[in-house]
């Protein structure tokens, strides 16, 4: 079902979405070689319990933790663990929900951590740019295809593989609403995009293939053929006819 929020369920959404995007910064500047993955998810879990929110993705589906966190060839869905060490050079995908106002908030960042290879660097900043590609479609009158279009034509001039077997969702209520967003696709089919709609947009990009499989702890989700993967996300309002984002540090409904 597809649920349209007005104005003042939108804001109680950005109040989420402030702390959300202030957490992820906050974990870019503590996250360092030597880390342990579940460091930085239990950084995560203090601070949104700090700050009176509760964590989206912990006991979510059975997930144990309040991040997800994927590293280098893993898409997403990594389970933090203490052996599992960040070094130089990697590419870490932090992806996590917060819960505040009776509303979700759903965001993703991929973090270069020290010395990364520039083909690493330019995954990153162009799976960052797919997503504007993508949001630019989340207006008014188009459908949720042009966004999926949009991520897909700006991807394909690198060659690089296209996640297929996950997507975008709605978000709000719940953590996991309508529609569903693909990241490739046709333009001008599926739902109509109207005021109101809140939706998690987020490209996920592999360097080499875009096909994926499960490891055995039924979470973590690697490359086919062990390439890196970036991962970028938001949780996106249309207000007025356009989109506005919400996990944003500055933003204001």
């Amino acid at each position: 079902m597809l649920f349209i929020k007005n104005k003042s369920a939108i804001s109680l959404m950005a109040e989420g979405g402030r702390l959300l995007a202030n957490c992820m910064k906050m974990l870019e500047n503590s996250i360092k070689p030597g880390m342990s993955t579940l460091e930085l998810d239990k950084l995560a879990y203090k601070y949104i319990i700090s700050n009176g929110a509760k964590p989206s993705f912990l006991g979510m589906y059975g997930f144990p933790n309040t991040l997800c966190i994927s590293v280098n060839e893993e898409v997403i869905h990594g389970i933090p663990k203490k052996n599992k060490i960040i070094k130089d050079g990697d590419l870490v995908s932090v992806d996590g929900g917060v819960y505040l106002n009776g509303f979700h908030t759903d965001m993703a960042r991929t973090f270069m951590v020290g010395s990364v290879l520039e083909e690493r660097k330019q995954l990153v900043e162009r799976t960052k740019q797919s997503f504007y590609e993508g949001m630019s479609f989340a207006r008014e009158g188009c459908r949720v295809s042009d966004i999926s279009n949009g991520v897909e034509k700006y991807i394909n001039q690198f060659g690089y593989g296209i996640v297929k077997e996950f997507t975008g969702h709605g978000v709000g209520r719940e953590l996991h609403e309508s529609p569903e967003i693909p990241n490739y696709g046709p333009a001008g089919h599926g739902t109509r995009i109207v005021n109101g709609m809140t939706l998690a947009i987020e490209p996920m990009i592999n360097l080499g293939t875009g096909k994926v499989k499960v490891l055995k702890d039924g979470w973590t989700t690697v490359t086919l053929d062990g390439k890196p993967s970036a991962h970028w996300e938001n949780t996106v309002a249309v207000i007025d006819g356009k989109p506005v984002i919400l996990t944003d540090s500055d933003v204001n409904i």
